[in-house]
């Protein structure tokens, strides 16, 4: 796929320019990595393509280091890790919290660091639902709503904000302890 490859090499040259990665980056599926719900359709075969940028943005960040994390408030959680596998990187994720919950990822989360022992201010968070968004960021959690999906923009975009909440985190710091 010469055009996942095209974007793969613009995302690790987006991710390359910033000094401070989050130690985890999480994704929400449907409207974010594939423009559809999921459980909508059956196992087997992706009723459409995912989105253009997706793939390509969860392998590079995985090439630079980056952990990567599932949290989607889906009632098919098999019908969602297949799709993941048809796409070739359910295997990036080290965490995967897929199940169908009425709050806003706030037991996604408690799942996800439990799994993985990372800090929620350690992380970055890709939605389409502002709800998500907005209750991730009262945990911690370095949020950005897509609308179309994940792209490159939003990657650059989420990464700008978690490297200034780090070096904004970091001058307070200094100033109370210099």
């Amino acid at each position: 796929m010469e055009g996942e490859e095209k974007v793969r090499a613009e995302a690790t040259e987006v991710i390359s320019l910033f000094p401070v990665l989050p130690r985890l980056v999480v994704f929400d599926l449907d409207y974010t990595i594939w423009p559809y719900d999921c459980d909508h359709y059956s196992k087997g075969q992706l009723p459409y393509p995912p989105y253009p940028h997706a793939t390509g943005i969860t392998q590079a960040l995985k090439d630079k280091g980056v952990d990567l994390a599932v949290a989607s408030r889906s009632p098919t959680p098999d019908i969602a890790k297949s799709y993941l596998e048809i796409m070739g990187i359910q295997s990036l994720f080290i965490a995967q919290e897929i199940f169908l919950s009425w709050s806003p990822k706030t037991e996604h989360f408690k799942g996800i660091q439990r799994t993985t022992g990372i800090a929620f201010n350690e992380m970055l968070f890709f939605d389409d639902d502002y709800r998500n968004i907005h209750t991730a960021k009262k945990m911690g959690v370095t949020s950005v709503l897509v609308k179309d999906g994940v792209t490159l923009e939003k990657l650059r975009l989420g990464l700008s904000i978690y490297a200034n909440k780090f070096a904004s985190s970091n001058r307070n710091q200094a100033q109370q302890h210099g």
